[in-house]
């Protein structure tokens, strides 16, 4: 393939435009590397984890490929617990754990730091320097940015917004990715209480392409060389793609994962925030369904909530039930494809070979 070079394939040491979401809980050290190793940029999802787990993932990426690498962290606001409200949200699902006959936590807590303060998974990436680190749900602080960029780390942040994407210019970030309302998973908001414009993966792209002067990266919907080639022609300096690599062979999906991705429900993904605590992409599932009936004030903070939301999948995934379970994916879902993540690689580049 003849691809034209542009700045941030440069920067980031890659061949192809072509980004696999750091997908937490979906992507694997197998999936990073194998697209690393097919000429585009493998990612880690690490912020569902500990700085122990991050670092056991990127060495296991790395005994596979010698090739760049992004890390991703979530750096939202620490939550904020609310017994009273975390009680209610439990009694609020306890009928589905007795329709499972399973018992829900007595008491919910956070399951996961936020970057913003977590000094151990910042000690791990400044030790390992991955090529890339992303950021979601935010910045952390100068201090932060400073001891990444110190170690020679390229920096991504991701941006729903020009607001946003100004912000990441100002903090010194490399490039933006610009993700869309289609997007499947966590939409990246930096303030979840504020109002959305909800815009679209070729609008976003295309206004900060125009307004800012960094390589944007377009996140959200795209799934086939087609969609690459739309987001270069609207000034994409590359394309992430998340739920097209839900079905590769390196998946972390589970089997009701994988086979709800590959039904109708794939043509329903719907937002929702009562299986985390933040509004995310999902195929339509159980989960959805209920949510459905859910005011969101009722829902506690992220990811406070996700700790009974993973307790309710883990106890029906028992039971042979996988419709509670996060299976995140964006509006392309109908589009995706089975197969290894090196040939899905290969197929993207060859179909945008030929737009």
């Amino acid at each position: 393939m003849t691809t034209v070079r542009n700045p941030l394939l440069d920067l980031v040491g890659i061949d192809l435009p072509i980004i696999q979401a750091p997908m937490a809980g979906t992507s694997s050290p197998a999936m990073a590397a194998a697209v690393a190793n097919a000429g585009g940029l493998g990612s880690l999802g690490v912020a569902s984890g500990n700085a122990e787990a991050a670092g056991k993932a990127i060495a296991a990426m790395r005994e596979r490929s010698n090739r760049p690498l992004n890390v991703n962290v979530f750096c939202h606001q620490p939550a904020k617990p609310d017994a009273a409200k975390e009680a209610a949200w439990i009694q609020r699902l306890k009928p589905e754990f007795d329709r499972l006959g399973a018992t829900p936590p007595a008491a919910l807590t956070e399951i996961f730091r936020s970057f913003v303060v977590d000094d151990d998974m910042l000690n791990v990436l400044v030790a390992a320097r991955p090529k890339v680190v992303s950021f979601h749900f935010g910045l952390p602080s100068a201090e932060r940015i400073r001891a990444l960029k110190e170690a020679g780390i390229v920096l991504f942040a991701s941006a729903t917004s020009l607001a946003e994407a100004r912000q990441g210019v100002a903090a010194g970030v490399d490039a933006i990715v610009a993700q869309g309302y289609e997007a499947g998973g966590h939409r990246g908001v930096f303030d979840q209480h504020a109002p959305d414009d909800r815009l679209g993966t070729m609008a976003l792209t295309r206004i900060l392409a125009r307004e800012i002067d960094l390589p944007v990266i377009a996140a959200g919907g795209i799934m086939d060389g087609a969609g690459i080639a739309a987001a270069l022609e609207l000034g994409a300096a590359a394309a992430q793609l998340g739920t097209a690599f839900i079905g590769t062979s390196e998946s972390l999906a589970d089997e009701g994962y994988r086979a709800a991705l590959f039904s109708d429900a794939a043509h329903h993904t719907t937002m929702t925030a009562a299986i985390s605590g933040r509004l995310a992409r999902c195929l339509a599932n159980r989960f959805t369904a209920f949510s459905a009936t859910v005011d969101t004030a009722d829902i506690p903070a992220y990811p406070i909530t996700y700790d009974l939301g993973k307790t309710l999948h883990g106890a029906a995934k028992e039971k042979g039930e996988f419709g509670f379970g996060a299976q995140w994916a964006g509006q392309g879902a109908p589009l995706a494809r089975a197969m290894p993540a090196a040939d899905l690689v290969g197929t993207l580049a060859a179909e945008l070979d030929h737009t």
